[in-house]
């Protein structure tokens, strides 16, 4: 008997149709991957399930959970199902835990809510369901806080509060999105584990194929509302019919096609540079120590190239962007661009800053909401000495939005008016305004789904062949870096400790390290149709 069957489930917020003739099951034990592009209705049937549903929702069909009849619950029957019959994990777990609270505290709540128990047996119960998750009390006390916590022991902590009632069915939506490779696979291996040992099933959400392909038993893929194909992962994945799904499987493993030429001018040029931070043992009067996030790192990009730059979260690679732009005062060693320093006298040289400009990972975050797109890209002209007005200052925008495939009409509107694909195309524009030489991309497609992130690496790729960009790529995704680079550095702990030709470093690694992100990288079956 299946655990969950949703059977022709359409729902309609308002009038506009959300899902239609939504149809699957997940069995006890058993994994369904659930796979689509934002506005494809993955979360929105998920939240169908738990019926949480914003005002004006329209539900129809049926959901039954181990022979209950969800649609027909009671609000108040609805409530002792989530969390106790049903564990959510979400994208984001910063926003999913109260920060004002400890880790302990809120995975004991669950139990709380749902069952009259002291709460000293609550927290043990929590210490328990944490040391499930990998958080054992020895090494992460309960009475820690979520800001003390790295972003996978985040998620972790998110998991423990989902599993703590042993629930019949766990939704996890886009679980691993933000986090690097190696805690992306230990997160899936916890999940998976979970399942094995409490016989429950799992619905896991994502929009990248390769994440779920060693994972889901089952697949169900989504299209604007509708399941467009559905079976066993496994005969899915060779078999697959509908060109969406085959779309959906080119756009995981997409190259983009770039211009090869002779690379041997350098541009940038680091030499032993070193960032350390103070840090305070004990209290502000404490002892003093100090934290070397960047250890002689040196290297070298040539003019035109793109080259990547991969490591683990807080290995540091965004303190070394940020000494690069000039945001960070170094404490040793140099950083030249064709050969003048970066930084002088304390402060950024602002005639070297303004042939680097960078491309962030969020792109709404890194605009002003209250701007028009107008503003927002002509804010590098604050380098300028002498910055374009009036009709020149007009082409300048057109032209830096035609040339990333938007039209001279989006610079009147706002930024929440577009895709985040458009968003990310008009931070490129952004960058590309005062035709810097250098564009540093911090994570810059991470978080867009895998056709979305096709077509910026191929805009990429086209801007970088038509104005001569020189492109530095930071990311912990390695599919992504290997698709749009030539050379790689891999930085752990501070330091580079193995680099060369994108294609050897990938297929032949020498360093220990650089072997475990390379294994922990997700991968399409060997024989995908």
């Amino acid at each position: 008997m299946s655990l969950l069957v949703v059977d022709n489930l359409s729902l309609s917020i308002h009038g506009t149709p959300i899902l239609k003739d939504v149809s699957m099951k997940v069995d006890p034990g058993r994994i369904l991957g659930v796979i689509g592009e934002s506005g494809s209705g993955k979360s929105m049937t998920a939240f169908s399930v738990l019926h949480l549903l914003p005002n004006g929702a329209d539900l129809s069909g049926n959901i039954s959970l181990a022979g209950q009849d969800i649609l027909s619950c009671s609000e108040q029957q609805l409530c002792g199902i989530r969390g106790r019959d049903v564990g959510m994990v979400f994208q984001e777990p910063m926003t999913a835990l109260n920060p004002l609270q400890t880790i302990g505290a809120q995975v004991a709540e669950t139990i709380l809510i749902h069952e009259r128990v002291p709460k000293a047996e609550a927290l043990a119960r929590a210490a328990e369901a944490l040391r499930r998750a990998e958080l054992p009390e020895e090494k992460f006390p309960l009475s820690r806080y979520p800001h003390e916590l790295s972003g996978g022991q985040r998620q972790r902590v998110v998991i423990a509060m989902a599993i703590a009632l042993r629930p019949k069915l766990l939704i996890a939506d886009e679980p691993t999105t933000a986090l690097d490779v190696t805690t992306q696979a230990q997160i899936l291996a916890l999940l998976k584990r979970l399942v094995a040992e409490d016989g429950m099933g799992l619905m896991l959400i994502s929009h990248d194929l390769a994440v779920v392909a060693d994972l889901a038993d089952d697949l169900v893929i989504m299209r604007r509302g509708e399941i467009v194909e559905s079976g066993a992962a496994q005969h899915l994945f060779r078999n697959m019919r509908h060109p969406y799904s085959r779309a959906l499987l080119e756009a995981s493993g997409h190259v983009p096609e770039r211009a090869t030429s002779a690379r041997t001018m350098p541009l940038l040029r680091l030499q032993n540079v070193v960032r350390e931070y103070e840090s305070h043992v004990h209290g502000w009067w404490g002892r003093t120590d100090r934290f070397r996030a960047v250890d002689e790192v040196s290297f070298e990009i040539r003019k035109g190239e793109s080259l990547g730059l991969v490591g683990e979260s807080g290995c540091g690679k965004s303190t070394l962007t940020r000494a690069i732009l000039g945001l960070e005062e170094i404490q040793g060693g140099e950083i030249l661009l064709d050969g003048k320093s970066v930084a002088s006298d304390h402060q950024a040289n602002r005639d070297v800053c303004r042939r680097m400009q960078v491309v962030f990972q969020d792109p709404y975050g890194s605009f002003n909401p209250r701007w028009r797109v107008d503003r927002l890209i002509t804010e590098p002209f604050h380098l300028l000495d002498d910055p374009p007005r009036g009709s020149v200052r007009e082409a300048a925008i057109v032209e830096a939005l035609e040339s990333v495939g938007m039209t001279a009409d989006d610079s009147d509107k706002y930024i929440h008016e577009f895709s985040g694909g458009q968003r990310q195309r008009i931070a490129i524009a952004r960058a590309l305004i005062i035709r810097p030489e250098l564009i540093i991309l911090d994570e810059a497609v991470s978080a867009l789904d895998v056709s979305v992130r096709a077509q910026v690496l191929d805009l990429l790729a086209d801007l970088g062949d038509r104005f001569g960009l020189t492109y530095l790529f930071i990311s912990h995704d390695l599919s992504v870096v290997r698709s749009i680079t030539e050379r790689v550095l891999v930085m752990k702990s501070g330091r580079i400790v193995e680099e060369g030709p994108t294609d050897r470093v990938f297929d032949r690694p020498q360093h220990d390290y650089t072997k475990q992100l390379v294994a922990a990288t997700p991968v399409l079956p060997a024989d995908v149709a």
